[in-house]
């Protein structure tokens, strides 16, 4: 069964929906800890065993929701979100391992706190769970129109009998007659072949059209008209200058009339988007 946490229904926001979803790898040649990212976006206190250090955010604010959700042969200790990333750390013991895979994606503030959780948990177990991976899903809002979520997912898959899995495996490379190609060394020819097909390119972009398909399902649903699209304008035939993602800091000061560098930005785009629409009914009316 899921965790959840504060869960509650948010003040009615007149805005629009927008798209936003971020792909990114969690890995120790960054400097980042699985264990020190699950506890800054859940909120909590967990110590990784792997070097000894305690990660405390039990103070940090904006967390309305957080939950587990596991394949169903995953152990259900997993549930515990320091004993999953703990069981992670310890597996990958190379120093620059890859220990999760993060997705943050902007929550359409038309549906209430309770109808994004519902679509939230809904895309991850389709396009994540379903498919072997453990999720950890923390949901911030901090009183600005920045309702996001963040999706962290293990990389490595887990067996079927509980037991962590190997993110690649060796392939032998045959010859025409079928037969292993035998090396000056006494080895055989062979390369390295990922275990499953998520680091494949076209999962981003499987990952980013479904987030986009489920937003605009439940906006339909509950009667909301605005839909999102996941292509850029380029790719839509649209016309149009992009805005800049604005980012939780930059959001906050900008809610408190402070001028920031990409709010200019986005309001010079804003104009520079408005002459174009003026000038092309320009062009439109002097052809006709």
């Amino acid at each position: 069964m899921p965790m959840h946490r504060r869960a509650h229904h948010r003040k009615e926001k007149k805005s629009l929906a927008i798209y936003h979803c971020s792909i990114k790898i969690i890995g120790r040649n960054s400097g980042k800890t699985a264990v020190g990212s699950a506890a800054y976006r859940a909120g909590e206190k967990i110590k990784n065993e792997y070097d000894g250090e305690t990660h405390d955010y039990t103070k940090k604010g904006g967390i309305i929701h957080t939950e587990l959700l596991l394949p169903d042969h995953a152990p259900r200790e997993y549930l515990d979100r320091a004993v999953l990333w703990n069981a992670v750390e310890k597996i990958e013991t190379a120093k620059n391992s890859q220990l999760a895979r993060e997705i943050e994606l902007a929550l359409p503030v038309e549906l209430t706190t309770q109808q994004n959780i519902m679509l939230v948990r809904e895309y991850v177990k389709k396009h994540f769970v379903d498919k072997g991976m453990c999720a950890d899903i923390c949901i911030h809002d901090r009183g600005e129109v920045n309702l996001h979520a963040h999706i962290m997912l293990t990389i490595r898959p887990i067996e079927q009998d509980g037991r962590w899995g190997a993110k690649s495996k060796k392939e032998y490379i045959l010859d025409g007659n079928g037969e292993k190609i035998k090396l000056p060394s006494g080895e055989y020819k062979s390369r390295k072949v990922s275990a499953t097909d998520w680091n494949e390119k076209t999962k981003a972009e499987e990952w980013r059209s479904g987030w986009a398909d489920a937003v605009n399902q439940h906006l339909t649903e509950h009667g909301v008209q605005e839909h999102i699209d996941h292509r850029s304008y380029k790719r839509q035939g649209v016309d149009k200058i992009p805005t800049v993602h604005m980012g939780v800091a930059a959001s906050q000061m900008e809610k408190k009339d402070i001028k920031t560098h990409r709010g200019d930005i986005n309001r010079e785009i804003g104009v520079s988007n408005n002459q174009m629409k003026q000038l092309k009914a320009r062009i439109r009316k002097a052809k006709d």
